[in-house]
């Protein structure tokens, strides 16, 4: 079982019946060249089976099929295998990561796919480990810990296999870690080598694959700033792709720790490696070439998201190229070859940067886009959230056109002069201290200018022509990754549990399905017995899912894979939600003690939204919360960490008993607006003049 090797890896386009590696081939363009599902029949499709997970958290992996078994990892780091054909569960794995670990990363408990190689399916864990499971039983064959487990790394991207290598990085960028790829034996999971994105901040070698080029160019890039306690960031938590035409590979970089350029850097240098794409030896992991997207980052634009590989005409000859969409607005072709920039263009609307000089391969950055050289307050569209982020987005051969699942929300920015770096695990470190009420305004007025300006967008964009083709609106951030399919189709699934089908050439639906619970995946596609299937995860989470307040309708629930096939008589069961009213207390608190603790927040955001609550309570909405009419009761999940097996820490190490009691005191606040909120929305259906939906 999943006997995939290096043979079958580089010919993988040539097997369509088989999905071998999270993005179809190695080229990760999310298409399959299969076409019995076209857009003369795709109204026939139907569910075909669904299996049901564990876990409501975010599910963001695409899964693999291989010789008829699909594997797929959920949230917490589970795998589990299943026969593609009939829904039949083959095996399940739980690496039973520890609650506790949950706030060590920022946006869920999430995992975006397993590798395989010869025999054996090969899973990043949330707290770290890589553990190559037998693809036949589903048990351990080998396990290492490839992070520090006394810091905030976790890894939640999916793993690479070439070469009988297995590839994986890393993330934790918000809290100060030092980001890396590694590269262990897939037999016995020995270390093989390692390439560290930013320098040693001690300017001493690691003993590492990267030791020379930091030394003769990386160290240069930095000046003297917080990344020396942090490590300076730039996680690879996400892409990370094989190249068999150069037998390299490409690796996407993450954002800088802390965010703003002056604290981390004192204002000085590009800062390599950070938010590039970093060209290394697939067998010695020695650098080749790099290309920096975004130079002395401070906006969270990580260059983490997926890299299509294929070939484009470039002054008139084929060349091999790299295309990535990554989080900053601008469509990126590279010459893999080199490394050098072909062409960028805006597919989002920015306004941090002109435009790209092609010539230097720099953004023309707008002066005010610098708030941490200026002091000034900057509301930057694209926001930390990005233009694009993690969904995969697929490239269609066939058409020519890549579809990018593009969004647009703002985010404010303001250097913190004060900045010191914590080094508790969980802690955010960004200096950033912006007063912008992007993300949790009161005020309904505000609610309502926020609640517009997050959009999101399925667009086709032309490589070649550095254009868009068309465009599909949606009202959220937050839809799923893509793929596009021989049969003239892109699949899409959004927040609100819809899956659709697009003709790729015009952006026509023409099938959708309601999948009951948010879908955020990318989809995939196989072969069996001459039958096709379509495949997709369901569960709402992740950033936008836990911190985006906005979203349209979203619905959350137990996760599951949901495979469709032509004329698939299937059904889903019923989706039912059902709401607590607010938790108003009868107790009253001072406007002192209320404004105090809003302050403490922050240590929840992560998990609990920047509302106070999450879509759909993918976790426990706090103003919903019966904890909030008891002080006791409150601080034994807050304080005492009672629920630490559910991923709900205590937070003693940074908030004092007094300080949780401010806390509560803050959202029995946040309650009482919830309630005044549902209150008026019910005066205004009795009056026969329904209004806008409240805030969930």
């Amino acid at each position: 079982m999943a006997a995939v090797d290096q043979k079958r890896l580089v010919n993988a386009a040539a097997d369509p019946g088989n999905w071998i590696t999270r993005g179809g081939t190695s080229d990760e363009q999310h298409y399959s060249p299969l076409k019995r599902i076209d857009t003369s029949n795709v109204s026939r499709l139907g569910l075909a089976w669904y299996g049901e997970f564990d876990t409501n958290r975010g599910q963001q992996a695409t899964p693999l099929v291989i010789d008829g078994v699909l594997y797929t990892s959920t949230a917490w780091s589970k795998v589990y295998a299943y026969d593609a054909a009939t829904g039949e569960q083959l095996w399940f794995f739980d690496p039973e990561v520890p609650g506790k670990k949950a706030p060590d990363g920022c946006c869920d408990v999430v995992n975006r796919g397993v590798a395989a190689w010869k025999g054996k399916i090969y899973v990043g864990t949330y707290d770290g480990r890589l553990i190559a499971l037998d693809a036949k039983s589903g048990k351990p064959v080998w396990e290492t810990q490839t992070t520090d487990v006394t810091r905030s790394y976790t890894i939640t991207g999916a793993p690479r296999v070439a070469n009988g290598k297995v590839f994986i990085g890393n993330g934790g960028a918000e809290f100060g870690v030092r980001g890396y790829v590694s590269a262990y034996d897939a037999e016995s999971g020995k270390l093989d080598w390692r390439f560290y994105i930013t320098p040693n901040p001690e300017g001493k070698p690691d003993g590492a694959a990267s030791d020379r080029i930091h030394r003769e160019i990386g160290f240069k890039t930095w000046g003297d700033g917080w990344w020396k306690q942090t490590g300076g960031g730039g996680t690879a938590w996400d892409s990370i792709v094989y190249d068999k035409d150069y037998d390299q590979v490409l690796i996407g970089t993450g954002n800088g720790t802390p965010w703003s350029h002056v604290a981390r850097s004192g204002g000085e240098g590009d800062n390599l490696f950070i938010s590039s794409i970093v060209a290394v030896d697939a067998n010695s992991g020695e650098y080749k070439w790099h290309y920096q997207s975004t130079p002395a980052e401070e906006w969270d634009f990580t260059a983490t998201q997926p890299i299509v590989l294929t070939e484009l005409e470039v002054d008139g000859k084929k060349t091999k190229v790299a295309m990535q969409a990554p989080k900053n607005g601008f469509f990126y072709v590279l010459d893999r070859s080199n490394g050098k920039l072909v062409s960028a263009k805006n597919f989002m609307p920015v306004n941090w940067a002109a435009g790209i000089d092609l010539e230097t391969g720099r953004p023309i950055e707008y002066p005010a886009a610098r708030y941490s050289k200026h002091g000034n307050d900057f509301l930057a569209i694209p926001g930390a959230f990005g233009a694009h982020n993690w969904p995969p987005m697929a490239y269609s051969p066939d058409t020519g056109l890549v579809y990018i699942p593009a969004q647009q929300g703002s985010f404010g920015y303001k250097h913190d002069p004060d900045f010191k770096y914590n080094p508790l695990n969980g802690a955010w470190n960004l200096a950033n201290i912006s007063g912008h009420p992007t993300l949790a305004p009161r005020d309904e007025a505000d609610r309502l200018s926020v609640t517009q300006s997050f959009r999101g967008d399925l667009i086709a964009w032309d490589p070649q022509a550095q254009k868009e083709v068309w465009r599909v609106p949606y009202p959220s951030i937050g839809a799923g990754g893509t793929l596009a399919t021989a049969g003239n189709l892109v699949f899409q699934g959004t927040p609100d549990g819809i899956f659709h089908a697009y003709e790729a050439d015009t952006g026509k639906e023409v099938w959708s399905y309601d999948g009951r619970i948010g879908i955020i995946a990318g989809a995939m596609s196989y072969e069996i017995d001459g039958t096709q299937y379509v495949a997709v995860l369901s569960g709402l989470g992740g950033s936008a899912g836990l911190q985006i307040p906005h979203m349209k309708n979203p619905r959350a629930g137990i996760g599951r894979v949901l495979v469709f096939k032509l004329d698939g008589s299937g059904a889903l069961p019923p989706y039912e939600r059902a709401h607590r009213p607010a938790q108003v207390p009868a107790e009253t608190f001072p406007p002192e003690m209320v404004a105090r603790g809003a302050a403490f927040y922050g240590n929840c955001v992560a998990c609990h939204g920047y509302g106070t609550y999450t879509n759909d309570e993918v976790v426990p909405d706090l103003r919903r919360s019966p904890l909030l009419l008891d002080k006791a009761s409150f601080a034994a999940v807050v304080y005492d960490g009672i629920r630490e097996s559910r991923g709900m820490v205590s937070f003693a190490d940074r908030m004092s008993r007094d300080d949780v009691e401010a806390l509560r005191a803050w959202l029995v606040d946040r309650a009482i607006q919830l309630k005044a909120d549902e209150a008026a929305e019910q005066a205004a259906r009795a009056s026969g003049n329904p209004a806008a939906k409240a805030n969930p």
